[in-house]
């Protein structure tokens, strides 16, 4: 019994609780860091980006030593480093939200305020080959279930400890830079792809779907690399009204 509570996938009791750990901690740096003053809060606020950084680097050095892992994966190659930087649409965030704090650059913190947390919310529900219905003291289920929450929690602090108030304008930026970077990431994945660096690069999912339900559906209709995934911005920008929308309705006194 006590096994099967400690397996995480998707809404499983464990995938719940280390959701309500994510929101107390937001809740934490809230509480502790709202008020601070601005120089205190971007540094602290950055050193905590910095170690989910340093966290997701060990939590892939594990993984790299873990041979179930490389069984599992074996399909898609197994585990290699050029497949492994923080170049997916998820972890990308963890090394652009300090910059886009640090630089305050609006059009960069809409991009990580708006995907950041769709990317990881995306890769937590629709987990790959490997990181769904283990326990959760594998390193590699703490390391991917920790890192995608941890951005997830980031990207929302831009806006409870007041680095970024979104705005219905924001909205086509953001999904312009998505675009962008998306072409830059297809890019990397057909130099690693020419030079055999990788078996299979796949960052941002823009070479193969793995099993992904709503890639898969696109591909039925684009069947070619990079364009399948194409209509995703349609799903970023109804995410983005939709959180706009909301965010413009909560009191920010909620959050303290």
């Amino acid at each position: 019994m006590i096994e099967k509570l400690l397996i995480v996938k998707p809404f499983s009791p464990m995938f719940i609780a280390l959701f309500v750990l994510g929101v107390l901690f937001l809740w934490l740096i809230t509480k502790v860091l709202r008020d601070a003053k601005d120089s205190v809060k971007q540094a602290t606020f950055i050193i905590i980006c910095l170690i989910t950084a340093v966290c997701f680097f060990i939590y892939k050095y594990a993984l790299s030593k873990d041979a179930e892992y490389n069984v599992v994966y074996a399909p898609y190659g197994g585990f290699n480093w050029w497949q492994e930087l923080p170049l997916n649409l998820c972890n990308i965030h963890m090394l652009l939200i300090p910059v886009a704090v640090a630089t305050k650059k609006r059009p960069l913190l809409s991009f990580c305020f708006y995907v950041a947390p769709l990317g990881a919310l995306m890769a937590l529900l629709m987990p790959v080959l490997g990181f769904s219905g283990y326990s959760v003291f594998l390193p590699r289920i703490i390391g991917f279930y920790g890192t995608h929450i941890m951005v997830i929690v980031e990207a929302i602090a831009l806006y409870t400890l007041d680095f970024y108030k979104p705005e219905y304008k924001d909205i086509l930026s953001a999904t312009f830079i998505t675009f962008i970077i998306s072409l830059f990431v297809f890019g990397i994945n057909l130099i690693l792809e020419f030079f055999k660096l990788c078996p299979n690069p796949n960052y941002f999912f823009l070479m193969n779907t793995e099993g992904n339900p709503i890639l898969e559906l696109f591909k039925s209709y684009i069947p070619y690399r990079y364009l399948y995934a194409l209509p995703c911005g349609l799903i970023l920008m109804v995410w983005s009204l939709i959180v706009t929308f909301f965010v413009k309705r909560i009191p920010k006194k909620r959050f303290r």
